[in-house]
């Protein structure tokens, strides 16, 4: 008789577990495994970094090339409404502070100019290159709608990496480090 490929403790939990559960968590599971297909797709895919305008605070538009200027450069995708987007930028702001040979942008995803300085101001940020995405098409890069989301350039502007979900320091730190 062969083994089974489930270990036991988790294949009892599994069976006691009501069909309807089994069915949302085997559901979710497909759809966490089609979202990495997904991103691994855009990974190979992905046009230019030069090619990427985004809308600066002032109104200016530019590339995200230019604001890397040559360096690895980390996008952070957020809004204001977003508990851990909100909960990781003071930990995205300590390392733009720190990492002086990373470029970071932080690319708000389709909220107003005005909702976005507001919430800089109330909670005390200083970051450079503040961006605005209203459509949230850098979104589609990562290969989800999902939020926080972080994307992360080499310094010739290939996509290397994403991150889905919220960074903490330690994370930040070893993705840093990684590439």
């Amino acid at each position: 008789m062969t083994k089974p490929a489930i270990p036991g403790p988790i294949r009892q939990r599994w069976r006691k577990l009501s069909p309807r559960t089994r069915t949302l968590l085997t559901l979710a599971l497909w759809i966490l495994a089609w979202q990495a297909v997904l991103a691994g797709l855009r990974l190979m895919d992905d046009p230019a970094l030069s090619e990427k305008q985004v809308t600066l605070l002032d109104g200016e538009t530019t590339t995200l090339a230019v604001l890397a200027d040559g360096k690895p450069l980390v996008v952070n995708l957020w809004a204001t409404w977003c508990p851990p987007c909100r909960r990781e930028m003071p930990v995205l702001a300590a390392a733009q502070q720190r990492e002086r040979g990373v470029s970071f942008v932080f690319a708000n995803q389709g909220e107003s100019r005005a909702a976005v300085v507001h919430y800089l101001t109330t909670s005390q940020l200083d970051l450079a290159n503040v961006t605005l995405d209203r459509y949230s098409e850098l979104g589609s890069v990562a290969g989800s709608g999902m939020l926080p989301a972080t994307l992360f350039y080499d310094g010739s502007g290939r996509l290397i990496d994403t991150y889905l979900g919220e960074l903490t320091a330690a994370t930040l730190e070893k993705k840093l480090r990684k590439h």
